[in-house]
């Protein structure tokens, strides 16, 4: 065991390695970069470009704007400057925004990490009874409306379906639904009052982005269910006058849950890059929208950051899961 995890964390940290060099690299690859970007911003308003007379289209203005953001140097030399702030838990200041990215994404990588666990909260809550319910009474009516119900949730866009909400909440019950934070505690300091308040906005994004994910380890578990109650130890422990329930809550359940516990891995990420499009539509305080704002600007630093930390969120429910497994399943203990 301790073997084990001694090799999976090794792993996660090269792992994380390789990430940080990804993550640089691919924000460069459009071409440009952000001088190119702003100076362009800037000349598209025609007022500012009449009255600064044309000089802002000057190339070595551009130059001066990568001199100052070390954007005229090697890669190897970018990514090794700041693969070292990084270490430090020093990632930089935001070209956008002229803050440190620390400021920028704070506030907003709390909330997306309360929506992504509500959501997975939501999902689990809903998919796992519903999933061992439609296995257990398979091939009957209950089963066949569940299916019809799955197959709409993967089928309707999550930006859909926040766009649904948003028109009945309005047309039916006259609520502006959007935010994850009343007026007055939009910019309060965390209280419980502002805890609640939140619980009170979160259950309709986790809704809107937990009705595909839902569906899906619904159908999950429901094959996999079915795949065990078919093997011989149950037929033998059914046979030996074990109660139906107490028979598949003991052991085929737990065996048909290892697709929830290895997609831990991907799903915070998924949550996390899956939910732009809604936190635009919902007008939600998230990291989302940062992201595509940074990606647009080609602000390298902050871009580079917040692609990193989904890549470190991904690494280490990886290692989450690898660990869950082992507790939760003999078999992968045994081989492991």
């Amino acid at each position: 065991m301790i073997t084990f995890l001694v090799r999976r964390t090794l792993l996660a940290g090269l792992t994380t390695f390789v990430i940080s060099i990804v993550a640089f690299l691919a924000i460069q690859l459009p071409p440009g970069d952000y001088a190119t970007t702003y100076v362009q911003r800037l000349l598209g308003d025609s007022n500012f470009a009449h009255s600064a007379g044309g000089v802002l289209g000057d190339p070595a203005i551009e130059q001066q704007i990568r001199e100052d953001f070390g954007l005229d140097q090697p890669l190897v030399v970018q990514y090794s400057k700041w693969a070292l702030r990084v270490v430090q838990l020093d990632f930089g200041n935001s070209m956008e925004h002229n803050v440190k990215i620390t400021e920028v994404i704070g506030q907003r990588l709390v909330n997306t990490l309360l929506l992504a666990l509500g959501t997975i909260l939501f999902t689990w809550v809903l998919a796992i009874p519903i999933g061992i319910y439609s296995a257990v009474k398979h091939n009957t009516a209950g089963d066949y409306a569940v299916t019809f119900v799955g197959f709409l949730g993967l089928a309707v866009p999550d930006f859909l379906l926040a766009l649904a909400l948003m028109w009945i909440g309005f047309v039916w019950f006259d609520l502006s639904i959007g935010g994850l934070y009343s007026p007055e505690y939009l910019e309060a300091s965390w209280s419980f009052g502002r805890f609640v308040d939140l619980l009170k906005h979160l259950w309709i994004p986790a809704l809107v982005l937990g009705t595909a994910g839902t569906a899906g380890l619904i159908r999950i578990l429901r094959n996999n269910l079915l795949d065990e109650l078919a093997k011989p130890y149950v037929v033998a422990a059914r046979a030996r006058g074990m109660s139906e329930w107490k028979l598949v809550l003991k052991y085929p359940v737990r065996m048909a849950l290892n697709p929830f516990i290895s997609t831990i891995g991907y799903l915070l990420p998924f949550l996390l890059s899956g939910s732009v499009v809604v936190s635009v539509v919902l007008s939600l305080p998230t990291l989302g929208p940062v992201l595509l704002k940074a990606l647009l600007s080609e602000d390298l630093f902050l871009a580079a950051t917040i692609v990193l930390m989904l890549g470190v969120l991904t690494v280490i429910g990886t290692l989450i899961s690898d660990i869950l497994l082992v507790l939760f399943d003999p078999r992968i203990r045994f081989e492991s």
